[in-house]
């Protein structure tokens, strides 16, 4: 984590010389799981996420968007609703890593550089993520760990922010990950030994979903918005 930190950092010292609105905040919520094992609720984080933001307004309606988050991923089955799951019993815990970077589109124009006046827009992000986590299998109903992995990932994240003064931005969002495997949960292990232990949905892959606020402050030159 130190060596994202340090290269998010190099890259913020970079931006700051460009003559655009930056972006530096936090992200803090909570994470849930959607796949095999546990609850099959969309939005019910159980564990804590926290995060780093940057964010490069290029226009009012459009900002370049980076960020890292790490939480704790962890699912039951007694917390499912499904008699089947809350039977079988299984529970298991894994780490994500996650490296994004797409675009945020404001729904309305965003430009806080009035501080008296109070804006607020709903948004939309998407992009592209890296996340790294644990392969997991199970072992006498147990979630064991197999190796460590990493898998690009679909984000799709929904939010609403407003200015709290000329250089804070408030956030609320909740962000869904499609991954492209199945085996955070263990259901679907990529090791071939552990293959025959399959269960679950083969044709789902697993996702996850980050829900919190973010807190970012701005600074750099104030930016011209003109038409090009």
């Amino acid at each position: 984590m130190n060596k994202v930190i340090l290269l998010l950092l190099l890259f913020f010292c970079f931006t700051t010389s460009q003559a655009q609105i930056n972006e530096l905040g936090i992200f803090v919520g909570g994470s849930n799981f959607i796949g095999d094992v546990g609850s099959t609720t969309y939005v019910n984080p159980n564990s804590t996420a926290l995060g780093l933001l940057y964010k490069w307004n290029k226009t009012p309606r459009h900002t370049w968007r980076f960020s890292y988050i790490q939480s704790k991923i962890e699912a039951k089955d007694t917390d499912s609703d499904e008699i089947r799951r809350k039977t079988r019993g299984l529970t298991f815990q894994n780490n994500i890593k996650e490296l994004s970077a797409g675009i945020e589109f404001n729904f309305f124009d965003f430009n806080i550089y009035n501080p008296l006046e109070r804006k607020i827009t709903p948004y939309v992000f998407t992009g592209l993520s890296l996340s790294f986590y644990d392969s997991l299998f199970y072992k006498y109903g147990q979630a064991e760990f197999d190796s460590k992995q990493k898998t690009l990932a679909l984000p799709i994240i929904l939010g609403v922010k407003s200015n709290l003064t000329s250089n804070f931005v408030l956030g609320l969002e909740i962000g869904a990950r499609y991954t492209f495997v199945d085996d955070i949960d263990g259901s679907s292990p990529i090791n071939q030994n552990w293959q025959p232990i399959q269960f679950g949905n083969k044709n789902n892959n697993d996702w996850y979903v980050f829900s919190g606020l973010t807190l970012t402050y701005t600074f750099g030159n104030k930016p011209c918005f003109c038409a090009e």
